[in-house]
């Protein structure tokens, strides 16, 4: 059924509410839970477009590039390597310091607002769009839309508006994101830095992977209109935030890999062989156990058709929190 309808009310009508407490207590650090029964909700029914895209997370009708966290199979290697050296590191590092490990953090928010001018059309949103974005982190990342509750909550340090046409549209992987980027970004590894604005290519978000060190590239992108209340049809209730930072803590889609390997790395989410789009209802790609995870916030679906994140992604999350991003 998607987001059961008083969330989407709420989410529809950017209404505040109070943040759900967490209710996982332990860090799991290095370790993924044993898989959990997974059973698709019902969606509402819909074909999928003739012409989808593969490579990215786009508006409808768009066409789009290649998208930032799609990986190939190598890179996905690297980073799993990475993640246990940094695993590994963080250990000693606790055991030489005595320090332990967080179960619940509360992740410090900037957003820039890129602006082309001072008017709506070019990107000057309103704050209610940014304060209703946070509500709905706080409601999908506590478990509140009926997923798995993770470690994360989120709190709003500030709002920065920069009006800088040369920044405007923020285009993937330009000499004017790093300019954007470079200049702009707040606070140490922990800090999420959020750019909203006008993208190129279609897309309605990027992200950066958590590293070791501190990259001033690190933080999201996302389409200014994607947030609670904007214009961006069907994908306006704020899960490309959602989702994007789902890739900030380190999960990949859950489409990574398809029907075979070690796919996104997470055990309670089945295998799926491609994005899906839309809502379709009782989709399955893949011959392995389960449904496509439709309804998790790590595919493509429509934002009223996503609703959670699993066990094993909370669990990768707070592993990758405490190897990288940990003071």
């Amino acid at each position: 059924m998607g987001l059961r309808p008083n969330l989407l009310t709420r989410r529809t009508a950017g209404v505040a509410s109070t943040t759900l407490a967490l209710l996982l207590s332990t860090a799991a650090v290095g370790v993924v839970p044993a898989a959990s029964a997974f059973s698709a909700a019902p969606a509402e029914s819909c074909a999928e477009p003739a012409d989808v895209h593969s490579d990215a997370r786009v508006k409808a009708g768009a066409h789009a590039k290649h998208e930032p966290n799609e990986l190939t199979v190598a890179q996905v290697r690297e980073r799993e390597a990475d993640l246990s050296s940094a695993l590994r590191e963080r250990a000693n590092y606790r055991a030489g310091a005595g320090a332990g490990t967080l179960a619940t953090v509360t992740i410090p928010v900037v957003v820039h607002v890129i602006q082309e001018n001072s008017t709506r059309a070019g990107g000057n949103i309103p704050d209610s769009l940014i304060t209703s974005q946070i509500t709905v982190l706080n409601q999908a990342y506590s478990g509140a839309t009926g997923g798995a509750a993770t470690a994360f909550s989120f709190q709003l340090q500030k709002i920065n508006r920069v009006t800088n046409p040369a920044w405007y549209p923020i285009v993937s992987g330009s000499s004017a994101e790093r300019s954007m980027k470079t200049s702009l970004r707040e606070g140490g590894k922990n800090t999420l830095n959020m750019y909203l604005g006008e993208l190129s290519d279609g897309l309605l978000g990027w992200a950066t992977f958590p590293k070791k060190a501190l990259d001033k590239m690190d933080g999201v992108v996302v389409l200014s209109e994607s947030l609670p209340g904007g214009t961006a049809t069907n994908y306006n209730q704020g899960d490309t935030g959602t989702h994007e930072i789902g890739h900030w803590l380190n999960l990949y889609h859950t489409f990574q890999g398809g029907c075979s390997g070690s796919g996104d790395g997470v055990s309670d989410t089945p295998a799926e062989a491609s994005p899906a789009y839309q809502c379709p209802t009782g989709r399955d790609t893949c011959t392995a156990t389960g449904l496509d995870p439709i309804t998790n916030f790590m595919d493509y679906t429509y934002d009223s058709c996503m609703h959670q994140f699993t066990t094993g992604q909370a669990s990768r999350m707070l592993t990758a929190w405490n190897a990288y991003r940990a003071a």
